[in-house]
């Protein structure tokens, strides 16, 4: 028994947005450019260039081509976000809006609104919708695994939180979502212990992973089921998700694909550990996702490829060097390494089903704020116009210039 709040006051979706989390941080940047102007934005190729076409067109008889966009960019707030992401990408992913603190704030209550906006959009524009997540250890109420006086919930008490909630989102929306990212970020970046110390595995013990999976295929027994995680590149890290993964499949859990963030900088991972990371999943006989692809240009302190949410870094001028725009040394580096991506996911594309980038353009992207706030990033194929980079070029020209072959 629960209450849908999807016709709640304002008030209610006020405080989710203002409780959503980093990921929604690119809001605070100003507003996008002019609907009329930006929505018209024309792809006018350089004159080395081939035609001008569409992502989702040039990818067709590839993968899927998708896009991360927040609940403005659904909804018709966004007009100039809404229709240019219709153009050219294939499938759509909730940026916030299906995650536990949106979803099912508290005990007994679901807020669908927000959420339903997406399976709206990507229905009217013949796009697949993706679902993300459902148990991650962040963005998810204290509620959740509070008990009673204070102390920590029960091993019990939370595997039927996470049934309950797994029932009702994955229940809600089936047949309606082609797949969903059911566990999120369960690996731990370092140490003697393959899995991160979150609350579920500290609560339910490491079969929590195991449970999730079962949930959402009883929930929805047609829908895709993947294991999702970042820095997966990382050969220590790889080989702990091979044999989590090769652990489920040995247990009869039911999964379907596993995705690798794809949070990368210009120079790493290597062209030569984003390859290896694809073959060693699709020899696990999983289908293979790319699901939060973008490329940081800015320098940080920290190590690369720890896309932790929680990460955060101080302030400096120093590492915020392109906020007049980037130099073309730095574009062309970006426009190569968008090539070298591509050209492996497409030698790679009968065991990928999809690649998504994790936002729309450079204007609109959580790496404007992570792990430093308030700078100014260009990690996407589009810019702060809307217009196309020369990444989105080489893109489309090794899509254009690749005939239909199996994986090397």
């Amino acid at each position: 028994m629960f209450v849908n709040l999807s016709r709640w006051i304002p008030v209610f979706c006020v405080f989710l947005t203002l409780s959503s989390g980093i990921s929604s941080a690119a809001e605070d940047e100003a507003a996008p450019p002019d609907p009329a102007k930006a929505s018209a934005a024309p792809i006018v190729p350089g004159p080395n260039d081939k035609p001008a076409s569409t992502l989702r067109d040039a990818f067709a008889d590839d993968f899927l081509i998708g896009v991360a966009l927040s609940s403005r960019q659904v909804n018709g707030m966004d007009a100039a976000s809404s229709d240019f992401a219709a153009r050219h990408f294939s499938s759509v992913t909730a940026e916030n809006e299906m995650k536990w603190q949106s979803l099912h704030p508290w005990p007994g209550v679901f807020n669908f609104r927000d959420a339903d906006a997406y399976v709206e959009y990507a229905s009217k524009h013949g796009m697949k919708l993706i679902g993300h997540a459902l148990v991650w250890h962040s963005q998810t109420p204290d509620w959740v695994f509070e008990g009673e006086s204070g102390k920590p919930a029960t091993r019990d008490q939370l595997l039927a939180r996470m049934r309950e909630h797994i029932q009702a989102v994955a229940g809600h929306y089936k047949g309606k979502v082609k797949g969903w990212d059911v566990v999120n970020e369960a690996l731990s970046d370092g140490g003697s212990d393959p899995l991160r110390d979150s609350p579920w595995k500290e609560i339910i013990g490491e079969d929590f992973i195991d449970h999730a999976f079962r949930f959402a295929k009883e929930a929805d027994p047609n829908a895709e089921l993947y294991y999702n995680d970042y820095g997966l590149e990382d050969p220590r890290k790889r080989a702990n998700c091979v044999k989590l993964l090769r652990g489920l499949l040995d247990r009869g859990v039911p999964i379907d694909g596993v995705g690798t963030q794809s949070h990368f900088q210009l120079d790493e991972p290597s062209n030569e550990q984003v390859e290896q990371t694809i073959k060693d999943f699709a020899a696990l006989g999983l289908k293979v996702i790319i699901t939060e692809l973008d490329v940081d240009v800015l320098p940080s302190y920290g190590p690369a490829g720890i896309a932790d949410i929680n990460r955060r870094e101080k302030s400096d001028p120093s590492l915020n060097p392109y906020t007049g725009g980037l130099p073309a040394e730095i574009q062309q580096k970006l426009a190569q390494r968008y090539a070298d991506l591509f050209a492996i996911y497409l030698r790679h594309r009968k065991s990928i089903t999809r690649v998504t980038f994790w936002g729309l353009y450079d204007g609109h992207t959580w790496l404007n704020h992570f792990p430093i706030r308030g700078r100014t990033n260009h990690p996407l194929l589009f810019d702060r116009n809307f217009k196309p980079k020369p990444a989105f070029f080489e893109v489309l020209k090794l899509a254009e210039a690749t005939a239909p072959a199996g994986d090397e």
